[in-house]
């Protein structure tokens, strides 16, 4: 290993005991150049790093340097911790800047980078996280990686100076050995994405295979499934509601009534702000992983909205609101777009900004309605968080009121006009760090959580917001024809650039929320951008020799391998989120060459779909959409009559998973899509049609005749 003059021999030892401080040069790096909030959180680091591009593996190749790749994200709290112990410190980075052509990452801009080298290190370690740390040769191939290290031996876990030492020692003295590893490492990823199309049928059974998986694990006692930590997984629970559509069994419906619940009474929901944590370190959803992220609301959002609709909950539209307020309100860019996330840290801290003690509710409320509120939220001396409290719901409200010998409606009084008085209080507190970037993929789910509630609670404010997204993304976020991936304000807030060309996530996502958008407005514009989408969406990223989709277009080179993710996590995969797309489409269009698509890359993940289940959340749905007979629901009349407005309120506050939506003001001739094609106003008034498979039942005109044909 080539380190500075001096440092070799001790390298531990002397950092053990200096645990030396960056000093005071505060130079920026390459990093002040680019326009992630995580990449810039990283700008200052005595590190010399690079942003993934030519640039630094050119330099790699040329000086035949090994890589060290540090993957994470601005909200990622280990990712803070690693970056203070280590990548802060003088001493290490003159050990990484020596020996290393170092590289950092966000993970959320470059899903294709962070595919492929977590698979590597989930290969060569069992498990992966981030933040995520990878050596690679100057070719950009892995050969060893793990996640977090600390900044000395500790236990089990090996100092980075120590790791960082063998690394360097390793490619120098056998390189070789680390040649022949990475031969082996990159045979398996390659192996493991390579398409496996299965010619077994596709058919109820294998759902009702996969559901029985998901059963299993369910928790019912808290809800949610598996034990801590507890993620919410809203595509699994969709899943769910989609069998008890099917069966309307009480019991299935039960395991997201019991979840819903839960997670809203927890400490993981702000109970003051509204908005979902990304995940519950404990089983019963008390004590959040405190980063907020877009995409975890946006999908809970859809799901809280689905289930109003089956069960008419006031706690589902609660939360529904509450969500879309805080986004609105907290997560809004000027122009229309959505940013990506809160970070869980202030001032250094996890969670801050959102604990209180007794004393502090006592001082915002006075001590009367500081009782009242001290019991609603389970807040006691000593707290349920590192000393403090954080708010949740650990009783029912009539146990609260007998305990305050009050009324349910009195307690809930006082709740209510104290909510916003907390609120104001944490509002003067340091708040946690905004990634301000906006993402299309994350940005569509959004959009479609603000276009489904719109419809399904009636509130065209909320309709016109995903409008308002829709129109920026498509103004701002394409190169020529090319859509790109990320979005990012300029200096005086109302400019701003676009970059990195976008991925199949984004395409599929964008053009899925597009149909929903015009399944709630029935503006041609949305219809024909999405397909327009999914025709471009079709030709980069489809490979014909394989009938699959790949994550990255054909205009992509930086990789060594093609990436391929197949697993629905946190949001759904490129691959889901198309087979989506392409089925609503054929729906939609009558093109059955968009269904044929869908169907031969539901065939490729056929056989993980069996034996996994719950990491394919988005397939399960897109495989319930291509077993079903879709409703095709028109909706013809001005859409400001009221007679109008009657039929759509029995279509959209019901729960249809697998539904086509549109109409027009009047008859369109020629009919833009086949199922406009001869609908016509019955008697001059507003007229609904219910088919399936283009075979329609009797038009009607009146909203409970529409019902019972909806609900048949």
């Amino acid at each position: 290993m080539i380190l500075p003059p001096g440092l070799r021999v001790s390298v531990i030892e002397d950092f053990a005991t200096s645990n030396k401080k960056r000093d005071s040069r505060n130079m920026p790096n390459r990093l002040a150049n680019e326009t992630s909030p995580y990449l810039l959180q990283h700008a200052d680091n005595p590190v010399d790093w690079y942003p993934w591009g030519d640039e630094a593996l050119e330099r790699a190749r040329a000086e035949d340097k090994p890589i060290l790749l540090s993957i994470g994200y601005s909200a990622c709290h280990w990712c803070h911790v690693m970056a203070h112990e280590s990548f802060e410190n003088d001493l290490i980075a003159s050990i990484m800047n020596s020996a290393f052509i170092c590289i950092k990452v966000d993970r959320e801009e470059r899903p294709d980078v962070d595919g492929i080298y977590m698979a590597a290190v989930q290969t060569l370690t069992g498990s992966g996280g981030w933040p995520l740390t990878v050596f690679l040769t100057p070719d950009g191939k892995p050969f060893y990686g793990g996640t977090y290290f600390p900044p000395e031996d500790r236990g089990h876990m090996p100092g980075f100076p120590r790791v960082l030492d063998s690394m360097a020692t390793a490619y120098a003295d056998k390189k070789g050995d680390v040649l022949q590893a990475t031969t082996e490492i990159t045979g398996r990823l390659a192996q493991m994405s390579s398409p496996q199309s299965s010619s077994e049928p596709l058919d109820d059974d294998l759902i009702l295979t996969a559901f029985n998986t998901i059963a299993r694990g369910f928790d019912w006692e808290n809800g949610g499934f598996g034990q801590r930590p507890k993620f919410p997984q809203p595509l699994v629970l969709d899943v769910v509601l989609r069998r008890w559509a099917h069966t309307d069994a009480s019991s299935v419906l039960e395991m997201v009534e019991l979840s819903l619940e839960k997670m809203a009474r927890g400490g993981m929901y702000d109970q003051i702000g509204g908005g979902f944590a990304r995940y519950s370190t404990d089983d019963k959803w008390l004590v959040p992983h405190f980063e907020k992220m877009l995409y975890d609301n946006a999908l809970l959002v859809s799901l809280y909205s689905h289930a109003f609709q089956v069960t008419g909950k006031p706690l589902y539209k609660h939360v529904v609101e509450e969500t879309l307020d805080f986004v609105e309100r907290e997560m809004s860019h000027a122009s229309g777009g959505f940013y990506s996330a809160y970070d869980a840290d202030s001032e250094g801290v996890e969670g801050k900004f959102y604990v209180w003690t007794p004393e502090q509710i006592n001082n915002v409320l006075g001590e009367s309605d500081g009782r009242v509120v001290r019991a609603y939220y389970g807040v006691e001396e000593g707290g349920n968080f590192e000393g403090d409290s954080i708010l949740w719901l650990p009783r029912d409200i009539d146990e609260v009121a007998g305990e305050l010998e009050m009324s349910a409606e009195e307690v809930l009084a006082v709740v209510e006009r104290s909510r916003p008085k907390l609120y104001d209080e944490r509002a003067t507190r340091v708040p946690p760090g905004l990634d301000d970037k906006i993402l299309v993929s994350w940005n569509a789910m959004m959009l479609t959580a603000f276009a489904e509630a719109g419809a399904a609670f009636d509130r065209p404010e909320w309709i016109a917001r995903a409008r308002n997204n829709a129109a920026f993304l498509l103004d701002n976020l394409f190169d020529g024809p090319r859509l790109l991936r990320t979005w990012k304000a300029g200096s005086d807030s109302k400019t701003g650039s676009a970059k990195i060309p976008g991925y199949l996530e984004d395409y599929a996502s964008l053009g899925g929320a597009l149909i929903t958008l015009y399944e709630s407005t029935f503006e041609q514009r949305w219809l024909d951008e999405s397909r327009q989408l999914t025709d471009r969406m079709i030709d980069l990223f489809w490979d014909e020799i394989s009938d699959v989709f790949y994550d990255t277009g054909t205009d992509a080179s930086d990789l060594f391998t093609r990436p391929r993710d197949v697993f629905d996590n946190a949001i759904p995969c490129g691959g889901s989120s198309a087979a989506n797309l392409l089925l609503r489409l054929a729906t939609h269009t009558g093109d059955m060459s968009y269904r044929t698509a869908a169907e031969n890359t539901l065939r490729s993940v056929r056989e993980y779909i069996e034996k996994i289940g719950s990491g394919f959340g988005g397939w399960l749905s897109a495989l319930d959409y291509y077993l079903s007979s879709p409703k095709e629901i028109v909706v013809m009349g001005d859409s400001q009559d009221a007679a109008t407005k009657a039929l759509l309120r029995e279509v959209h506050n019901r729960y249809i998973p697998n539904r086509a939506v549109t109409g027009a003001d009047a008859p369109i001739t020629p009919a833009p899509t086949p199922l406009l094609e001869a609908r016509v106003l019955v008697n001059n008034a507003p007229t609904a049609y219910v088919c399936e498979n283009y075979a329609c039942q009797l038009p009607v005109t009146d909203p409970s005749a529409l019902a019972t044909q909806l609900n048949a």
